[in-house]
């Protein structure tokens, strides 16, 4: 029994660790929640943490209510905190700015903060306060690495394919050095490489005439594809957010727009263009969700 006393107490045990970071978040919340007792602004708190990428002035969506009978006027403090699977600790904590949010109503803010380099999702709290003493409340953040998309498999030169008329992805590529070959000086059926990345569009009109047909005829050579599909008008029928077509040893995954809206900046686009990208590469059978089927 002494034996397992001592062990479970080493700072490399998992189960000491999990409970010290439990303790921690704990007296984080609890401090939160005492301090928020004296406190005139609220927090409206979304369910889902934030996803950001690392680096400098990543935007930070928060809302203020004032629930008191009276305005508030006065200066909002952010603290930082990193957390990781065995501690959190203070990474940063400045003076935001000054707001007004008068009784009963709620204010829309967006904050531009710094988050550090990381190698892989990492959690961050983003702690509002009241000057330096009043706990407004927590906003959960999940920073994620600026070069997702190395994700990727390993390419030769002429195997990926972009057809971008925005530049929103190609910028992405070459500042990662992934080779690609430029799509949009040539015709698609010229095409024989392994991944052809079609759009992003903003309106159907970028889209070249027979593009359909087009993408058909690379998928029947086994060309894997993507099409990013541009935003579908308010009558438009309705379809699924993204579907799969196969074609021979390869598939044509059709998305449509919201799933990779604002590349640059937004990580879940990007860790969804990805998943899009091996699902070309490696079709699945359709399965319903959440149900284990056996042989």
């Amino acid at each position: 029994m002494n034996i397992f006393i001592k062990e479970f107490k080493r700072p490399d045990c998992l189960i000491y660790r999990m409970k010290r970071l439990v303790r921690l978040c704990l007296l984080l919340l609890a401090g939160a929640w005492t301090a928020q007792a004296g406190a005139q602004l609220q927090l409206a708190v979304s369910g889902e943490p934030q996803k950001i990428f690392s680096g400098h002035a990543r935007n930070i969506s928060v809302a203020f209510s004032n629930p008191a009978q009276n305005d508030f006027a006065g200066e909002v403090r952010v603290r930082v905190y990193q957390a990781s699977s065995a501690t959190t600790f203070l990474f940063s904590d400045t003076p935001w700015k000054n707001i007004a949010v008068p009784a009963g109503e709620t204010v829309l803010e967006t904050a531009a903060l710094d988050f550090p380099q990381v190698n892989a999702k990492t959690k961050f709290l983003v702690q509002w306060l009241e000057n330096t003493d009043g706990v407004i409340g927590m906003t959960g953040v999940l920073v994620y690495p600026t070069n997702l998309f190395q994700i990727l498999p390993p390419f030769d030169k002429n195997d990926l394919g972009v057809f971008d008329p925005n530049n929103q992805l190609k910028p992405l590529l070459r500042a990662l050095g992934i080779h690609f070959q430029d799509l949009g000086g040539m015709s698609l059926t010229n095409f024989s490489g392994k991944l052809a990345v079609i759009g992003p569009f903003e309106s159907r009109a970028q889209e070249p005439d027979g593009l359909a047909q087009w993408i058909l005829t690379i998928a029947k050579n086994n060309v894997a594809t993507v099409w990013m599909q541009p935003p579908r008008g308010e009558n438009a029928p309705l379809q699924p957010s993204f579907f799969s077509v196969p074609k021979g040893r390869a598939a044509v995954i059709v998305t449509q727009a919201d799933l990779i809206s604002d590349l640059a900046d937004n990580p879940q686009s990007q860790l969804n263009l990805i998943h899009f990208c091996d699902l070309a590469l490696h079709p699945q059978p359709a399965t319903l969700p959440d149900l284990a089927l056996k042989p």
